[in-house]
């Protein structure tokens, strides 16, 4: 009890990536504590993302409303994940071959690997219905970025066997590992978080994602199925996750 209570009060500096780097700026003409009000045209995602059936869109550095979102198994925070959605519209299908994050990252991917699940039907406190889920090697690709000193990384898990997805809402998550504490000691001190995007830059599809359904599931921090949208501080932090899908559309989206 004692240790969830710790968690719980140091939420504002653990959850997020941005939290403990700068204050929460106040409603302003610059664009923070707004949501976007449509995405970026399509562009070029990840090089991972192929090929690519989603992808949410860029990590924007420069925006009053970047952040990144608690997703890590490691030796300081032991399960913390966060999912984001993907709908397929009436009368399309989806092939699924694949999961990529884009991962804020000082803490290694030791070992090279990541658990993966997807699930229906989420709601605030419940996980809704597992459709897959695994574990399995990931790749990785850095992107460029850097946001408040984490450097950016495409992870990818491929799915041991491709999910077929019909007509519904569906969230997503991959949780990358650094548990080889033997080897490694930024296992013992580094973290992992999600990248938002705030303008959809390079998505493909990214309509596809609903706005405001990112949640958090971690043990760690005391939190089940919570909705992002009720824990960050600043509106539009949590409207859009930068992630992808690789797979086919067997019917059109």
């Amino acid at each position: 009890m004692k240790k969830l209570l710790f968690a719980v009060t140091l939420v504002a500096l653990t959850l997020t990536a941005a939290a403990a780097e700068k204050p929460a700026p106040a409603a302003n003409p610059n664009g923070y504590g707004t949501v976007p009000k449509q995405l970026a045209p399509p562009g070029v995602p990840p090089t991972l993302c192929s090929p690519c059936l989603f992808y949410g869109g860029d990590l924007d550095t420069t925006a009053g409303t970047a952040e990144g979102f608690s997703d890590e198994n490691t030796l300081l925070v032991t399960g913390s994940s966060t999912y984001a959605s993907f709908n397929v519209p009436t009368g399309g299908e989806a092939k699924v071959t694949g999961i990529l994050f884009n991962i804020q990252a000082d803490a290694n991917f030791d070992p090279n690997t990541a658990t993966y699940d997807i699930r229906s039907g989420v709601s605030s406190g419940s996980g809704g219905t597992d459709i897959a889920s695994g574990s399995g090697t990931i790749s990785v690709a850095t992107t460029g970025r850097v946001f408040i000193g984490l450097s950016e990384f495409t992870v990818l898990v491929t799915l041991t066997t491709p999910v077929s997805l019909t007509a519904g809402e569906y969230w997503f998550n991959i949780t990358p590992a650094c548990t080889n504490g033997a080897e490694d000691g930024s296992c013992y001190v580094g973290r992992m978080f999600l990248s938002n995007t705030t303008s959809g830059t390079n998505n493909i599809d990214g309509h596809a994602q609903s706005g405001n359904s990112l949640f958090l599931n971690s043990s760690y921090f005391g939190y089940t199925y919570e909705p992002w949208c009720s824990l960050v501080e600043v509106e539009g932090q949590c409207h859009l996750a930068s992630f992808g899908l690789t797979g086919y559309r067997q019917k059109p989206l």
